[in-house]
């Protein structure tokens, strides 16, 4: 018997991942040659952020440097995130975004889902409104022309999505409607919209609409934007729905007829929540695009995040030492909110159970 043991074990088993990347010898020799390349890019990347970077001094020392200029980002920070909002009060657009981003981790949380939530922010929005604008208890008034930066991204991002969300279904719902005014209307208007750049509905915001107004009426800029943004993202919005409601199964509606339900009762109460479980990730990848795209703002004279990291290299005392500084802090900055939405879409899709029976 003790000769026989070999024979009762079981054959080696070989690592799938290591079979991939050198399974074969092509497999290998790419293998190789990316890890190569990757450790040299890595190397000159620790290299140009760390060892040869300055961490601390003037434009002068940058310029004898040969690598990233930390004092730069420094310098630049505060009107990198705020613009040219005043100086001695970006204490307003600090907290009022520390405040944001706290009530949309805590809305992120499925269990405080409801009624008492939207009630929350509806009381939320007001005083975000006036850490900004102030003009009232003890606050010095800002205009909007001087708003500016990451709070102003996020204020167009959110502002607009939320408003568009709820357009973006009713319209949905209309394309599919039975009745051909409705349904003509808003192919009408999801056709017109989808077809023209966002930069032209901003420059028809800025330039053509004050021409339409009559003497002496102004509407704020801020506005105009975030009307043009929420009318823009709705339409593309209307599309992704309504993909999600042809995807249900034709016996969801008529269960729920069955059951005695009319329109509005089964379509807010059974196709639309479970279309847009279907629809989450051409969702999220939608409003992440819409965050990056808040840049094109500047058409109407505002600053956003992009463009004041972009104002700031402008600066006769740093113009072009630190360039690429610059961009890779908005790059990050991008990257991380763009990534925790990524990471919030799959954590609803897995809550969901989208794609699962």
């Amino acid at each position: 018997m003790a000769g026989n043991r070999g024979a009762w074990r079981r054959p080696a088993r070989s690592n799938p991942a290591l079979k991939a990347y050198f399974g074969t010898p092509g497999n290998t020799v790419l293998t190789l040659v990316c890890l190569a390349i990757l450790a040299f890019a890595a190397k000159a990347a620790i290299s140009w952020l760390l060892i040869n970077a300055v961490f601390s001094g003037t434009p002068e020392d940058c310029k004898a440097g040969a690598g990233a200029c930390w004092p730069y980002l420094a310098a630049k920070l505060r009107y990198m995130l705020f613009g040219i909002y005043p100086f001695e009060e970006q204490w307003r657009p600090s907290a009022a975004t520390l405040l944001f981003i706290a009530a949309m981790a805590l809305s992120g949380i499925p269990r405080l889902w409801g009624r008492k939530l939207v009630v929350a922010w509806a009381a939320l929005l007001p005083v975000l409104f006036l850490l900004m604008s102030g003009g009232a208890l003890g606050l010095s008034h800002v205009p909007t022309s001087q708003w500016g930066g990451l709070p102003l991204s996020f204020m167009l991002t959110f502002v607009g999505l939320v408003c568009a969300l709820p357009l973006g279904i009713l319209l949905a719902l209309a394309r599919l409607s039975n009745l051909p005014a409705i349904r003509v209307l808003a192919i009408t208007f999801i056709e017109l919209v989808r077809g023209v750049p966002l930069i032209s509905i901003l420059f028809m915001a800025s330039v053509m609409l004050p021409l339409f107004m009559p003497d002496g009426v102004t509407i704020d800029k801020l506005l105009r934007a975030q009307v043009a943004i929420i009318l823009f993202a709705a339409a593309y919005i209307a599309e992704i729905v309504r993909a999600g409601l042809q995807a249900l199964p034709r016996g969801q509606t008529e269960a729920a007829q069955a059951l005695g339900l009319h329109y509005w009762q089964y379509t807010f109460l059974v196709t639309v929540p479970q279309a847009l479980k279907t629809v989450i990730p051409p969702l999220v990848s939608l409003f992440i695009g819409f965050f990056q795209d808040t840049t094109l703002v500047v058409i109407v004279g505002l600053l956003d995040f992009l463009n004041t990291v972009r104002t700031a290299m402008r600066d006769p005392n740093w113009q072009g030492i630190a360039v690429l500084e610059g961009y890779l802090f908005a790059a990050v900055v991008y990257f991380v909110f763009s990534a925790l939405m990524g990471a919030y879409s799959r954590y609803l899709e897995k809550r969901f159970r989208v794609g699962h029976d």
